[in-house]
């Protein structure tokens, strides 16, 4: 994906504190706390050695399959391995998973051995926080790591799904935020970050997410002014102005 040059991503980006980092990410702040927002789609707070990743929809592809709808077997492994990537390259001291980790809540029970063992091995070293989705209120059974409705962090208060209205300092996943970008030949659609620099919405992370164009009617009223969304394209996280963007 190419970033449109036009000057509302430029005035927008600077506007809003965006600088690029070494990785191919953007640096930002929400609200009082340096964020980093990786290609991914994970948040990384490096002050606190905090990696959030939201929205791994693990077993998905299996839940689908029980209904007769078949798709490839491999969302879990693939999502399991892109994290992997993202701790080894961080170490991070804690790991929170934002709510929606599972699909439903007979996919612990789906779960191959050894993708058990790549969730276990998560919590190895580190603390693991497990935010409840709607999609996995119950939390994990068998697994490591705590449980929380929500928590506070940096400043920040992290939790699964958006709260109505206007709240700074929030961080939450949910919609599943994608940005469907103009470009010289019609448009091209990314999964995003979405943010005012008060509050932040994280892109799904998981191979079988989707995502819920920013432009939706479910984002309304949630930003303070005209939010700017950060599109991940192929090893760089881009800074899209609210005016750049379009509707399915």
């Amino acid at each position: 994906m190419s970033a449109p040059s036009s000057s509302p991503v430029a005035s927008a980006s600077f506007a809003y504190g965006f600088a690029a980092a070494d990785c191919g990410g953007l640096r930002t702040r929400v609200g009082a706390a340096e964020a980093l927002l990786r290609c991914s789609g994970a948040l990384w707070l490096a002050a606190e050695r905090c990696l959030v990743v939201a929205d791994l929809h693990l077993e998905k592809g299996s839940a689908y399959a029980a209904r007769g709808q078949m798709l490839p077997p491999y969302d879990t492994r693939e999502t399991l391995r892109r994290l992997a990537v993202e701790i080894e390259a961080l170490t991070p001291a804690t790991v929170i998973l934002l709510g929606d980790t599972f699909h439903d809540r007979r996919s612990e029970s789906r779960l191959a051995a050894d993708d058990a063992e790549a969730l276990r091995g998560l919590a190895r070293g580190r603390t693991l926080i497990w935010v409840i989705g709607n999609h996995d209120a119950d939390g994990p059974r068998a697994l490591p790591g705590e449980v929380a409705d929500e928590l506070t962090l940096a400043g920040l208060t992290l939790r699964h799904e958006p709260r109505a209205g206007l709240n700074p300092g929030e961080v939450s996943g949910h919609l599943h935020p994608a940005a469907r970008v103009k470009a010289t030949r019609g448009a091209v659609r990314r999964r995003c970050f979405i943010t005012d620099a008060e509050r932040l919405i994280l892109p799904a992370f998981g191979a079988y997410a989707g995502g819920l164009n920013v432009r939706d009617a479910a984002f309304a009223g949630l930003f303070a002014r005209p939010p700017l969304a950060a599109a991940l394209g192929f090893g760089r996280v881009h800074a899209v102005g609210w005016r750049s963007l379009v509707g399915d």
